[in-house]
């Protein structure tokens, strides 16, 4: 189709509204052959053509500077269901053992390392060993009395209230976690001097990628809920496509290269009682195909990683299988999406001079536990403080180390729940409350949520934080909390 001057004036005019830039070539082409539209990959297309949703278009968002989105999934648990008996959970637990002593092995302090079996009836003034906690209770005089065991036997053990150090580690102890003890023995009864936990060694360097580029982190959106905050998403999508927000926070919007989503991505049907009458939209299949809607309208060049939460179709028990096609396939088959595990470790950004930023996703359904039953993180905000549960469990090498603080999968090979490989990122949800800090050189990021607060919540207290999204700088590590709600 050729056009008059005055035609191809009115048709920039037309491309200049719509945010599209007309660079040099673009204006060329359209003197030469009176192209009018410009596709997703910069392609002049024929009039009348369009390849992308009017509210989003590729165009407006200009790819990162440098640096292509690359992501390795590292851990992602794909093992088939099959039938357990008490040996797997005898081997497990072994295993988990194994897995923790070989971190406490070398640490200052556990030198000269025995076993329980060997130092009972023995009368010693230095001993150390490694185990795990079976009892914990408090005695009339102010002490912390411990049932400690291993592989050999079983020890009680007294954390005196004038040793504070030690006695506010003690205090912070859950059932089944695996510490290294030293101390002296007198009538087999142990006297601690010292607790050591499997920590993350400290490191205050944060690994930087030498692109800038920006990794977004959602959780919870919970779509199908009649509380799923339909309007407040809106804006995300919005300025996620570069079309809302001041210049600054276009320009980190037209950066944006991966986008995590730490579970619950819908409500789920049947996940608690009478939950049928809390829902829009009442089915699993119709919850899947509208999370995909909203989500393909997020620009492909996006990569999406996406683990399941306890509201999704999948079996609660950790770890949880990546999604899988036979409730989501609307959302499996968008060409951006890759899902994995919860937990997964996923490697992004990485390129032949840099190895890249690991990310310990994990959905939180362990979380509740340690709210309710240790007193530091219920005293100093409990709910409101995912960072302090996040760093309670790093602590201690584990996402779950207490035999009930969640459902699981007795592994006989290995504990999937065990963090092996320290992240550079650890991402989570479940409280829909945002939080973020850094331990170590770990960067902490609780993601916010898209519901907002529901009747069982505010039975429960609970104070949600929705439509409130984590932004990471992968150049300097910093962090961005941006705000899409009303308030």
């Amino acid at each position: 189709m050729i056009m008059n001057s005055d035609e191809k004036k009115e048709k920039i005019a037309q491309l200049i509204s719509k945010n599209i830039l007309v660079s040099p070539e673009l204006l060329s082409e359209i003197e030469k052959n009176g192209y009018a539209e410009v596709s997703p990959e910069g392609l002049i297309l024929e009039e009348g053509k369009k390849e992308q949703k009017e509210d989003c278009p590729e165009t407006t968002v200009p790819p990162a500077a440098a640096g292509s989105a690359a992501v390795k999934v590292l851990s992602s648990y794909d093992k088939k269901p099959q039938k357990r008996g008490v040996q797997d959970f005898i081997s497990y637990f072994n295993s988990r053992y194994s897995s923790i002593e070989k971190l406490l092995t070398n640490r200052q302090g556990l030198s000269n390392l025995t076993s329980i079996g060997r130092i009972k009836g023995r009368p010693s003034d230095n001993v150390s060993f490694i185990g795990a906690v079976y009892e914990k209770q408090a005695t009339k005089s102010g002490n912390i009395l411990l049932s400690l065991e291993d592989r050999t036997g079983s020890i009680k053990a007294v954390v005196n209230s004038g040793k504070k150090d030690v006695f506010e580690t003690a205090q912070e102890l859950v059932h089944d976690e695996i510490v290294g003890v030293t101390g002296s023995i007198r009538n087999d009864i142990l006297f601690v001097n010292a607790l050591i936990l499997p920590d993350i060694m400290a490191n205050s360097f944060l690994k930087k990628s030498p692109y800038e580029g920006y990794a977004v982190f959602l959780s919870d959106m919970h779509v199908g809920s009649e509380m799923f905050l339909s309007n407040e998403f809106e804006r995300f999508i919005k300025w996620i496509c570069g079309n809302q927000g001041t210049e600054q926070q276009r320009a980190i919007a037209s950066k944006v290269k991966y986008l995590f989503l730490a579970g619950d991505a819908v409500d789920g049907v049947g996940v608690y009682p009478n939950q049928q009458y809390e829902l829009s939209i009442k089915d699993i299949y119709g919850q899947y195909k509208a999370c995909a809607e909203l989500l393909s309208r997020i620009p492909q060049r996006i990569k999406i990683i996406i683990c399941p939460g306890n509201h999704d179709a999948t079996r609660i028990s950790e770890p949880q299988p990546p999604f899988s096609s036979e409730f989501t396939s609307a959302l499996t088959k968008l060409p951006n999406i890759i899902t994995v595990s919860n937990p997964s470790l996923v490697n992004i950004d990485s390129s032949s001079t840099f190895p890249g930023i690991n990310v310990l996703l994990y959905h939180g359904y362990s979380f509740d536990y340690y709210v309710a039953n240790v007193d530091s993180i219920r005293q100093k905000g409990g709910y409101d403080r995912a960072d302090l549960i996040m760093k309670f469990l790093l602590k201690r090498r584990h996402l779950a180390p207490s035999h009930t603080s969640t459902l699981y999968i007795p592994d006989a090979e290995a504990d999937p729940l065990f963090i092996d490989a320290v992240p550079d990122i650890f991402a989570t949800g479940h409280l829909h409350k945002t939080s973020v800090s850094h331990y170590r050189g770990v960067t902490l990021i609780s993601g916010s949520c898209w519901q907002s607060k529901t009747p069982f919540q505010e039975k429960l207290g609970h104070k949600p934080e929705p439509a409130r999204v984590p932004v990471v700088n992968l150049q300097t590590r910093d962090v961005k909390i941006l705000k899409f709600g009303s308030d």
